[in-house]
């Protein structure tokens, strides 16, 4: 399939190796701040005081904290993508199953430890600004189903992209039911949404 094409957030795309670490540092501090005030209460003064940065580097990047929280979800997604296919290389590639649960887990792994992500996961917690396909789900689900499609050598389809799709939607509802009854996540609730992924993607897996 063709990926979404996401909306790009940065002002510059760091070239030397200091900018790059510097843009690290900018993210890690909106993230650590995101756990401490919420989105609401960020700023890019906050985050810039946070990263030991000048208020000039922060803008050299971002126009404003919306910017500067959609690319934290950017690098999230990347995150998420580069951790499942760790998984993934350990796994055989003749059952889907495995497959699907490593998905579940990579991203239930980050929901409890990665700073920041209960507020901005893969999207700003605000109204939409861009057309359909920035929308953060239908970024996943390209994702997901290049990495599905890669690791089991299928090829994709409009089935496969529309279920992949509607099962990333499923979950992000029944993962954030699990995670507001529980901050660990209630296990029982992540069981059913396990048996819910499985059941609903044995449709066009199988």
């Amino acid at each position: 399939m063709d990926p979404v094409p996401p909306a790009h957030p940065m002002r510059r795309t760091p070239i030397q190796q200091r900018s790059a670490d510097r843009l690290a540092r900018i993210l890690d501090a909106c993230a650590e701040l995101l756990d401490e005030i919420g989105y609401e209460n960020l700023s890019t003064r906050a985050v810039a005081l946070r990263a030991g940065v000048p208020i000039g580097s922060v803008y050299r990047f971002f126009g404003n904290k919306r910017a500067m929280a959609t690319a934290l979800a950017h690098r999230n997604l990347d995150t998420y993508a580069d951790g499942i296919a760790d998984r993934l290389a350990d796994l055989p590639a003749i059952d889907w199953r495995p497959v699907v649960d490593a998905v579940l887990d990579e991203y239930l792994t980050m929901k409890r430890t990665v700073p920041g992500f209960a507020l901005v996961d893969f999207g700003v917690p605000a109204p939409p600004t861009e057309g359909p396909g920035s929308d953060p789900n239908n970024l996943v689900a390209a994702r997901l189903t290049e990495l599905l499609c890669t690791h089991l050598g299928l090829t994709p389809d409009t089935a496969l992209e529309r279920a992949v799709l509607v099962a990333v939607e499923a979950t992000d509802a029944l993962v954030q039911l699990a995670f507001r009854t529980d901050p660990a996540g209630d296990p029982a609730i992540v069981t059913e949404t396990r048996v819910m992924m499985q059941a609903y993607l044995a449709r066009v897996l199988d």
